[in-house]
């Protein structure tokens, strides 16, 4: 089974973006991670179609997960 396209919308400055990025790395999933403080279309994408405004906003597949929670993450992986 493969693992699904995972993108991390973070900031710089963000502790849970941070934590989420140091766990994917800790269970050897990659991932891409978009800067939205640099990234404008990323900015919009996530406010605009995704309907957040604060970060991390994890996209594991189809699914959307709003700050670090380690739950749904596991769960949106089937770990």
């Amino acid at each position: 089974m493969s693992t699904p396209d995972i993108t991390i919308y973070s900031t710089p400055t963000c502790v849970y973006c941070h934590m989420a990025m140091n766990y994917l790395k800790s269970k050897k999933i990659a991932y891409k991670e978009v800067d939205v403080s640099q990234d404008a279309e990323g900015a919009k994408f996530v406010q605009d179609t995704l309907g957040y405004i604060a970060t991390p906003v994890i996209t594991i597949g189809d699914k959307n997960i709003l700050g670090f929670d380690k739950p749904a993450i596991d769960a949106a992986l089937n770990l």
